[in-house]
């Protein structure tokens, strides 16, 4: 937009030349300047025309035109009237002349200097119409919205947020109100709001929740502002944080759901005092952490809703209640639930469509009837109206899993521990695997997710569930003696529940608790003491003769080989042990189907023999594990033992050697994998898909492993390092065109020469349709990343592109290549001292018929550092097609589906939809980038590219930089 502008003002400046020599040229150039004033009209119809699109767009959805966009368009209706009508005067005055045989030259100065003067006017309104936006939100307190769609005291409390944070005096501003008040919903409509009027640069959101986890608010921001981190600790992540919020001019920081004070240096938030452009709003129960703890400079609070809008609320999410003998009982329904939106919706949506009077009735009677919770924070109306919601649930296994959920400790409940629970406990009846259960668990989680029972947290690994809820179903849970729990505490024999209540107890759960012994009685299914610091197991563990699920994560136990004698033990979890030795006696657990040891990275020696003997595994983590694998007769575990696991379906193992691998060995059966092989990958990050394969040092030649080599068809995210005996990544590893692959990352390979070449694969065959994600590291030899034509469909989802280090690379995409990414949204190039170009035109590419296309039309964010010879984007020489005709959207700017010719260049046409645009030390850059693709922009960043810096300058655009 900022360069736009820019074109317009040199444009400007050719039309205010030296008066002396204009006069003189009035009469030499007469017909260019009544062509030019033609043309200028022209294009200032276009952008009129266009403008009203915008506007009339606005408009059908309620939008307000800003003024000075309907001056603009009444001032640009005016000069075009008047223009056209001297075009018109001229025309005649040219026929009273003999067509120009008999000029008068009079009439010619006269019209020509007008011509003149009124084209520098027409570039000097076209100028003054790029607008940032035309239209804005009308104001929500204007709004006479339906009841459905809007609630008066939520619009009034959202409104004055609003306008506090439009005050430049105002930068902490607190929201407060009790648990399932909806603060939460609120402060959402916040960020929205702020975001559609572009109050800041950013807007970003975390939650805290009641025990903060800093690494994932850490995680929640950095998301959001699109970065990641390579500092593993807390302070480096803090400082690599602070530096990138400091960068933004100006940002929105939300947090939610605050219990105590909180240190925001420590998270890495800039403190407003410091950072002018940046605001917080803060969340909690309490006024007091908000206004003392926190400093607020303004809270606001969210009081529960009136009797009106408690009925709205309920009846909308209810459906239509017309039996008028059935609404007078709903409404006494919705009084129960105290306001509280959390507990209104959720027991709306529980007895949506019933129409049953008589249940109606029940549920009045059951929420009138509730005796106090004495649980902290859980009023009666909360827990009754939850409680109420919890037994309408559809079926048992739906009710035990949504107690199982809100029996996990955690903020976040892991699907992986719900796994491991629910099979220990039988939850999910008719399935028969582990893959079948997992499956069941994502069905049940989409019904707790639509029943207001679960959150989402943006992870299909990880869901939330809000503490009332929670707390809610730890009661139920708790009054039907299913469950016994205790974090934090030294427990004796005396502080269990009696004998008869322990027999009905199936789940035990003692985080981080101090225990030497187990009461008798207890038949347990699941028994979880994570986080225990005790030199042994409790010696009446091996009572437990029925215990299915056993959780060891985090001990700090040094012998447990009295789990051997746990005959029908199922599940065994040892995550993140101290552990140095797996007992040889784990071998006797014939009917482990799960085996989790994943963090314990201590682990040095399983004896040979013990993972083939648990033929029933279904399930091997060793994440971040044990890597000691040795050959077949070997003291240690052998990488053979895994074709005795016939029912094995998913894996995580990292192995240090390819070597080690069997020739035979296959893994036809898995549907989940992480498998590294090599010494230099991490088990760090998140993993998006359910196949993940990392090879260092792999060679096919030397290494011909069926089995691995089958795993690559099949693979999503593949991961390539010091890749041998080989110029290209496909033809080694799959020349079929890795037609299931979503995330390639390719690095320190220096015998690499190009990624694929259409030449290698069969003919018909497209290559990597389904890739999401291509990042190239340190491929010092790399000549091309796509060699050749490819069919259609070829990198048809390409989304991401990151490029670093690859010093032989002289251009990125070939033109064809370039045409095929209509989904590429990021490009990141970073120290290649060979890049010329982006795109690589030949001749022989350039089709008439094709230019027209834009390439990148989803293009959002470019970023182009320490490339000393790039010189431009996109060109060719002498290029073979005409240039267009006087189609221009602006001075100097073509339109998005025509390509631009400037000094003997083609400089191709490209999508319009770039929103950052950061470039660094590229000293040969010739120009910026077209008007046409910088028209959307909001960051620019330019430094040290001097070509690009001295053109802005020079149209007086210095403080873009």
């Amino acid at each position: 937009m900022v360069e736009i502008v820019l074109s317009v003002a040199a444009k400007v400046s050719e039309y205010l030349v030296d008066p002396a020599v204009r006069q003189l040229g009035y009469l030499f150039n007469y017909r260019a300047n009544i062509e030019d004033l033609s043309q200028q009209v022209e294009k200032l119809r276009d952008a009129r025309a266009r403008l009203q699109h915008s506007v009339d767009e606005a408009i059908g959805n309620g939008h307000i035109i800003e003024d000075d966009v309907c001056k603009w368009m009444k001032r640009a209706d005016g000069f075009i009237q008047n223009a056209c009508k001297f075009l018109e005067d001229e025309k005649e005055a040219r026929k009273s002349c003999f067509n120009g045989l008999c000029p008068n030259l009079k009439s010619r100065y006269q019209l020509s200097r007008e011509a003149r003067k009124k084209a520098g006017v027409s570039v000097q309104i076209l100028g003054d119409g790029q607008f940032e936006k035309v239209a804005y939100r009308a104001p929500l307190q204007g709004i006479r919205c339906r009841p459905s769609e809007a609630l008066e005291s939520r619009m009034l409390t959202l409104n004055e947020v609003m306008e506090a944070l439009r005050d430049a005096k105002i930068n902490k501003i607190g929201v407060w109100g009790l648990g399932g008040v909806g603060k939460t919903t609120l402060v959402k409509q916040v960020a929205e709001q702020a975001a559609q009027e572009k109050l800041f640069e950013k807007v970003v959101t975390a939650a805290v929740l009641e025990t903060p986890d800093l690494k994932k608010i850490q995680g929640e921001l950095a998301d959001l502002l699109g970065m990641k981190f390579e500092e593993e600790s807390e302070q480096g992540r803090a400082a690599r944080l602070y530096q990138r919020m400091n960068e933004i001019k100006t940002i929105l920081i939300i947090l939610d759901d605050i219990w105590a004070k909180l240190d925001l240096e420590k998270i890495g938030i800039p403190s407003p005092d410091h950072h002018k452009g940046c605001k917080l709003v803060l969340t909690s129960r309490n006024e007091h952490i908000l206004s003392n703890e926190m400093d607020t400079q303004k809270d606001f609070r969210v009081q529960p809703l009136q009797e009106d809008e408690t009925w709205i609320l309920f009846k909308n999410t209810a459906g239509s209640i017309e039996n008028p003998e059935l609404q007078p009982i709903a409404v006494d329904v919705a009084k129960e639930c105290a306001g509280l939106p959390l507990a209104i919706v959720t027991l709306a949506t529980a007895l949506k469509g019933e129409k049953s009077v008589s249940i109606w009735e029940d549920a009045r009677l059951q929420l009138k009837s509730q005796t106090s919770t004495n649980v902290t924070g859980l009023t009666t109306n909360v827990y009754s109206s939850l409680k109420l919601s919890y037994e309408h649930l559809k079926g048992v296994e739906v009710k035990s899993f949504f107690l199982l959920c809100g029996l996990i400790s955690q903020n976040d409940i892991h699907i992986w521990d719900l796994l491991k629970y629910g099979v220990g406990l039988r939850l999910f009846q008719g399935t028969n695997t582990l893959e079948e259960a997992k499956n069941r668990i994502d069905t049940l989680v989409g019904n707790l997710k639509s029943s207001n029972f679960l959150l989402e947290t943006g992870h299909n690994a990880v869901v939330r569930m809000h503490d009332l809820v929670r707390s809610t179903a730890r009661k139920i849970a708790s009054d039907q003696h299913h469950m016994f729990t205790l974090q934090n505490t030294t427990v004796r024999v005396e502080g269990w529940p009696r004998i008869d209540e322990l027999q009905k107890v199936t789940w035990v759960s003692l985080h981080d608790c101090d225990i030497r012994e187990l009461p008798e009685g207890l038949q347990l299914k699941v028994l979880d003491l994570s986080r225990m610091q005790l030199p042994s197991l409790p010696f009446s563990l091996h009572c437990l003769t029925n215990l299915r699920t056993l959780c060891l994560d985090g001990c700090k136990v040094e012998d447990i080989v009295m789990i051997a004698k746990l005959k029908k033990l199922e599940i065994l979890s040892l995550m993140d042990s101290d552990m140095e030795q797996l007992p040889r006696e784990i071998a006797l657990l014939t009917h482990l189907r799960l085996l989790d040891l994943s963090g314990s990275s201590k682990l040095k020696v399983i004896p040979s023999d013990v993972i083939s003997s648990l033929s029933q595994l279904e399930n091997l983590c060793m994440a971040n594990s044990f890597t000691q694998w040795e050959g077949e007769g070997k003291s240690n575990a052998c990488l053979a033992e895994l074709k005795d696991l016939s029912h094995l379906t998913s894996l995580d193992i990292q192995i240090r050697d390819a070597k080690l691998l069997p020739k035979d060995i296959v893994f036809d059966n898995l549907v989940r994998y992480r498998i590294f092989v090599g010494d230099v990958w991490s088990w760090g990050g998140i993993f998006e898909t359910n196949k993940t394969l990392k090879l260092n040092k792999f060679d096919t030649s030397l290494h011909p492993v069926d089995g691995i080599i089958k795993l690559l068809k099949r693979t999503e995210d593949l991961h390539l390092c010091e890749l041998c005996s080989g110029t290209n990544v496909l033809s080694k590893l799959d020349g079929e065109g890795f037609l299931k692959l979503k995330h390639l990352n390719v690095e320190s390979s220096p015998e690499i020469q190009y990624i694929v070449n259409s030449m290698d694969l069969p003919p018909s065959h497209g290559a990597f349709p389904v890739m999401e994600t291509l990042s190239l590291n340190q491929l010092i030899n790399l000549q091309e990343v796509c060699r050749g034509q490819f069919q259609a469909g070829s990198f048809g989802c390409l989304r991401k592109v990151e490029v670093k280090d690859c010093d032989g690379l002289k251009f990125l995409f070939s033109l064809s290549v370039a045409r095929c990414l209509s989904r590429l949204e990021e490009i990141k190039v970073t120290r290649c001292e060979s890049m010329v170009e982006m795109v690589s035109q030949e001749r022989k590419e350039i089709r008439e018929d094709a230019v027209n296309v834009p390439l990148f039309p989803e293009l959002r964010h470019l970023t182009l550092e320490d490339l000393p010879k790039l010189s431009n984007f996109c060109f060719e020489e002498n290029p073979v097609l005409p240039k267009p005709a006087s189609t221009i959207v602006g001075p100097s700017t073509p339109p998005l589906n025509q390509p631009e010719i400037r000094d003997g260049q083609l400089l191709l046409s490209l999508g319009g939809n770039l929103r950052s645009l950061k470039l660094k030390n590229c000293m040969s850059l010739l120009k910026l980038f077209p008007p046409s693709l910088l028209q959307n922009l909001e960051e620019l960043r330019v430094e040290n590219c001097g070509n690009v810096e001295a053109e802005i300058v020079e149209l007086g655009a210095g403080s873009a930089l």
